[in-house]
Parts: C-alpha cells; structure tokens; sequence
C-alpha cells in the first residue's frame, strides 16, 4: 500500500513512524516543507515544494500510485489539497476545504454552534469592519475579551486582554490592524480555566476519542512568556487529566458529536479526519475554545507514542466510513513530550544552528520538527527544532525520561524544565 504524508514537522514524524511500525508495512511517499532527518529515511519518495499546490500535489499522487493520503499542516486543508486528492480517487485522512472550516474560520465555528444550539461557546460577535467594536468591547469588560482574526494566520491572528492587550485603546488598535489587512475577526468572551486537547478519529459518523492532553504554549516556565506552538505537553496512563471529572469529559464528546453533525448538514460532506477541540474546564462547565482540523503538535506526539493498534487499519476505516472503538488501543501510560527551540524563540529565534542528537537513548521517542538537514548534519530553522517523548507508567516517572533525554540534545537551543513536573500540571 503507497501512503502519502503531506507536511514535514515533528507531527508528520509521528505519523511516519505510527505507519511505519504498521505489520502492512506501507511504502512511504511524502511532500515536504524541509529535510526532515527523521522522515526522508522512512520515505520511498520524498518532494520538497509547496505542499498546498493543488495542482502539483495530486499529480505527484498520481505518478505514485498513492493509495491513501495522509494531510499533517492546516495550511494545505484551508488550500483545498483533501479535495483535489479525492477529485482523482484517492481517499484522504483530513477534511475537505469546506469542511476544514472548522479550523480556518473562527466566525464559521461559532457560528455553527450557535445556530444548532451547540452549548459550549463563549458570548461573541464577528465584526466585518469597526462599526460596534468599542461597545462590545466595553460590554464584555476590561480584561474580560479575545480577539481572533477570522483566518489563519500563523498563531499570530489572536490576542488576549491581560496577557497581550493591556487596554481598551490597545484592543481596538488590533482591531483596526486586523481591519486594514481585509481580516474579519472575532471578538468574545474571555475564558478562565484549565485548557485541554481532545482529539479524536472521525470517519464522518463515528468518533473515537484518544487520550486527553494538556499543551503548554507559553515559552517559558510556570506559564509565562509569549504563546507559541506549543512547548510541550502531558497525558495520564488513565487518558484522562488530573483536573478533569468524568462529566467534564462526557460533556467534551458530547460537543464534539454534535458538531459532526452539524457539519454532516451544513457541508453535506463527511468529515474524515482528526477533530481536535481544544477545550477548558471553567466554573460554568465546559467550553470550546477552537476546534482544529488536524493532529495537534505537539500532542500528536504524546498520543502516538502509546498507540498500540495498526495505525494503517485505523486510517483506512476513516477514509472507508467503518471505524469502530475496537479499533482503537492506547497504552494505559503516560508521556510527557517536550520541545528543544532555537534561542530568541518565537520573538527573534536563532537560524541555521548547527545540532546534535547522538546522545539520545531512545531515538524512537525523538522527533524532528522545524529543521533542515544538509550534508549529514541537522540545522535549526526559525521555529520549534526537536521534541522527545518520555513514556512510563507515571507523569512524574515520564517527565523524568524526557528530561534526561532532551539535556542530551546540544545546540543554541532551550526548553521547559517544568512540563509534566507537578508544579505545572495544573498550570495552563
């Protein structure tokens, strides 16, 4: 069986291993952004360009004879590439573009919930231009609001009052620079919380959830710092979370299976893929924060890691509409994953520093991220650069491998000590 993966980060080398180690033995293709070291090796073809042409993308498919695709990025989706893969029969784990919704537009979510009566959502207003802006702004309070552009813009399209906006004369500057950048954005409530990530597998009807994750997005210790891709993140060899009751979890799938089907009548399509909410246990009950349209990454890497059924078998009963939870085995472990990035990160991080991972004991819990290898040696880009995974029967006994292991990685780079240590297990 041929298997493409489209993208070329620490997530995508996850997804590559989880084949990989598949008794089908699949043969690997994969559309990449850079080198990955940890993927190219796994590949039988391995293409560095755009990965959200939708023209060239399906005619490497097609001279590859590729049986299912695989897409990892959210940029691709936005782009259409799950539609031009199943325009020539080749069936994709990852929404369609309409569909993929659910991640690039924020007013497309919200308003979804809101007209099926899908509890969860925060109050909100989508603002096409400056008209209402300060009256709901002052409505909602200071300290009180989120603003997030419409689209995707690389993490940089959301801004929170306390942490990033300081005023109201702040918030409503990031609304006119939202404004004359064409962006509708989405002005609510602010919610307070403990975050987490349920992901689950979807063949359109059938939701199967992983264990539940918590990221950390904050560059530095205890929380603090400017958001990035995410730091690192935990789960429980319960697959639950220390902070989370059983009726928060419930009402966390219950949000997710309504919102399958309100897509299946909005779109009229299956959504085939990863639903990923990212929600937050507050004093009201649950909320929904976002939903993505994809693995997470870093949690992708937790879940992954512990996956012991045939990751192949579970993407062919997506894409087939026949996936079921029997289907479905995680390890009762737990794993903390931690990111290595470049000094400066994200604000002014270092570029083409030169790294070495020989030290590692355990290069099947390593994974490469926003690197480029050149002439046998891996080179840091301007991102997140590598993240380990400790796996054991305990988040502190986890915690404790990923620490050793991610001090055995040298380079101009830094990570959180703290992820997965007690003092920030509830932290987020």
């Amino acid at each position: 069986m041929n298997i493409l993966i489209v993208g070329s980060g620490a997530r995508e080398h996850a997804i590559a291993r989880a084949l990989s180690n598949s008794p089908q033995k699949p043969t690997l293709y994969c559309c990449a952004l850079t080198n990955n070291p940890g993927i190219e090796p796994l590949c039988k073809e391995y293409w560095i360009g755009n990965i959200s042409d939708a023209d060239e993308i399906p005619n490497l498919a097609k001279d590859w004879k590729i049986d299912l695709a695989i897409i990892g990025p959210e940029a691709p989706l936005e782009k259409g590439i799950a539609d031009a893969l199943w325009a020539i029969n080749i069936p994709v784990v990852g929404p369609k573009k309409k569909l993929a919704n659910l991640e690039t537009s924020k007013s497309f979510t919200r308003d979804l919930l809101a007209y099926y009566q899908i509890p969860g959502s925060p109050q909100y207003r989508v603002f096409y231009n400056l008209v209402g802006v300060k009256d709901f702004l002052q409505e909602l309070g200071e300290g009180g609001y989120v603003i997030k552009a419409d689209g995707l813009m690389g993490g940089k399209g959301v801004k929170v009052a306390g942490d990033h906006l300081h005023s109201f004369e702040e918030a409503y500057e990031f609304c006119e620079e939202l404004h004359a950048d064409n962006q509708a954005f989405v002005i609510e409530e602010k919610l307070i919380g403990q975050e987490f990530s349920f992901m689950c597998f979807c063949d359109g009807e059938h939701l199967i959830p992983m264990p539940l994750v918590q990221d950390h997005k904050r560059a530095f210790e205890n929380d603090k710092g400017p958001n990035t891709g995410g730091m690192g993140s935990y789960s429980d060899a319960t697959h639950s979370l220390p902070f989370l009751s059983k009726e928060d979890i419930k009402a966390a799938q219950q949000i997710n299976l309504a919102v399958i089907e309100a897509l299946k009548k909005e779109c009229d399509e299956r959504y085939i893929g990863i639903l990923y909410g990212s929600f937050i246990a507050t004093r009201a009950g649950i909320k929904l924060i976002e939903y993505n349209a994809r693995f997470g990454d870093p949690e992708s890497l937790n879940v992954l890691s512990i996956l012991e059924s045939d990751f192949v078998e579970v993407c062919k009963a997506m894409v087939s509409n026949n996936l079921s939870r029997a289907q479905v085995q995680f390890a009762p472990l737990a794993t903390v994953c931690k990111y290595a990035v470049p000094k400066g990160y994200p604000d002014q991080p270092e570029d083409g520093a030169l790294i070495d991972v020989s030290g590692v004991q355990y290069p099947e819990r390593l994974f490469f991220a926003a690197v480029n290898e050149k002439d046998g040696k891996i080179y840091t880009t301007r991102s997140r650069a590598v993240a380990v995974v400790g796996v054991a029967k305990t988040i502190s006994e986890a915690e404790e491998i990923a620490e050793q292991e991610i001090n055995r990685i040298k380079g101009a780079l830094y990570h959180r000590k703290d992820i997965g240590r007690e003092v920030c297990l509830s932290c987020d």
